[in-house]
């Protein structure tokens, strides 16, 4: 598959792993920090949109940012896609990661069964 972004935080052990992983598979890809080139919420809305998943997956529930912010109470109020795609794009540490990004293809956090069926 041709022109991967692989989308991560440096620091993030997942994301070590799953870079490690693409190197293993020798997939190449671009790479992109998302704590210095957060995500747009249009790109989040088209990503959304490919992956078929719920807005819920693409936030980094573990990170200290979604807690403080208490966006779980938010999603449960019923937050509005759009609203939740413009709240992500305001930190890359709010997005779940790390994401891979091709064509007709979008992967949220690293599972390596996931990946390999769909990166194979």
């Amino acid at each position: 598959m041709a022109n991967i972004a692989f989308i991560c935080y440096p620091k993030c052990s997942t994301c070590k792993k799953a870079r490690a992983w693409l190197d293993a598979h020798g997939i190449s890809y671009t790479e992109r920090d998302i704590s210095l080139e957060n995500p747009t919420a249009g790109e989040l809305k088209e990503w959304h949109a490919i992956s078929g998943l719920p807005i819920r997956r693409f936030f980094n529930t573990s990170g200290m940012l979604y807690r403080e912010q208490n966006i779980k109470a938010k999603l449960d109020q019923g937050m509005t896609d759009e609203e939740a795609f413009e709240l992500l794009a305001t930190s890359g540490m709010l997005v779940k990661r790390p994401l891979v990004v091709g064509e007709g293809l979008v992967l949220v956090g690293f599972r390596e069964a996931e990946w390999e069926q769909a990166l194979s």
